[in-house]
């Protein structure tokens, strides 16, 4: 057994968030200096002020985007680890509080999503996912999400005898209907099965993945490079001017679902691909 203390995982969460609000993933940025030698035109100069925006954010340790979004945290909680500083929320909430204060990060989030609407000034609550693992140590996967490109998602509950091609045909009719909204180039990740709350989750962890790493199925590696290429055909482009690139990468995450549903969840995520993860 192993204890880890509320410190630990408030200074944990408070520099990933710092840190994923500034600098991108290595592998988003590969890809898109890779989309930048396939554009041409406004596209490509698009893309170019987009890297420009990147260096510009290292240098100034400032954020790459101004909504730094609500942050979405994936945590494995080995079975070995001991806690014993009350709830772990206010810890992670409690990072989340001070990254804001650190950083000067703008606050997004309100207490009340239809009446008041009130400001809670310091982008808490944070929504954490949590995972029992075995062993003795905590992983911490955190994402910051916009609204620009989490207003353009969506979720459907398909008939089975819809199949394969009815799954094609909503993540293709969510992305065309997202148009120029959430920024791209997108990465698009696809939640299939499980039930109405477990397709979305599974969306979202899909974004997580190191970007363009394949489903380990091959039946669904090869339905995420058929998504990719008729995505990249509908002429989007960089922040939809129109151009060979709409969508970086598509990840699909699945798991068993009942004999009578099909549920199918697309969470699209802009340029911005903000995610870091730490271990304790």
């Amino acid at each position: 057994m192993r204890k880890i203390s509320k410190e630990e995982i408030i200074e944990t969460v408070r520099k990933l968030y710092m840190d994923t609000v500034i600098c991108l993933p290595e592998d988003v940025s590969k890809a898109l200096k890779e989309a930048y030698q396939v554009e041409s035109g406004l596209a490509k100069e698009i893309l170019r002020q987009i890297m420009e925006n990147q260096k510009i954010a290292i240098e100034d340790k400032i954020p790459l985007c101004q909504d730094t979004g609500v942050v979405v945290i994936f945590v494995e909680w080995g079975t070995e680890v001991i806690y014993e500083d009350g709830d772990p929320m206010d810890a992670f909430n409690e990072g989340v509080r001070l990254a804001v204060r650190d950083g000067y990060l703008r606050a997004s989030v309100v207490d009340d999503p239809v009446f008041e609407r009130k400001n809670t000034k310091d982008n808490t609550p944070c929504i954490v996912h949590f995972e029992l693992t075995p062993g003795d140590k905590l992983k911490i996967r955190l994402a910051p999400k916009g609204a620009g490109s989490e207003n353009m998602s969506a979720l459907r509950m398909l008939k089975p005898a819809q199949g394969l091609q009815g799954v094609k045909d909503f993540v293709i009719e969510t992305v065309k209907n997202a148009g120029g909204n959430p920024c791209p180039p997108i990465i698009v990740g696809v939640g299939i099965g499980g039930n109405f709350e477990k397709s979305a989750i599974l969306a979202k962890k899909a974004l997580l993945r190191k970007l363009g790493q394949p489903n380990k199925n091959p039946a669904y590696a090869q339905l995420e490079r058929e998504l990719l290429e008729e995505i990249n055909s509908l002429n989007i482009g960089p922040m939809g001017i129109g151009g060979n690139i709409t969508a970086l990468a598509v990840h699909i995450e699945y798991a068993p679902c009942h004999i009578a549903s099909l549920p199918v969840a697309v969470n699209i995520q802009c340029h911005c691909a903000r995610h870091k993860e730490a271990e304790i």
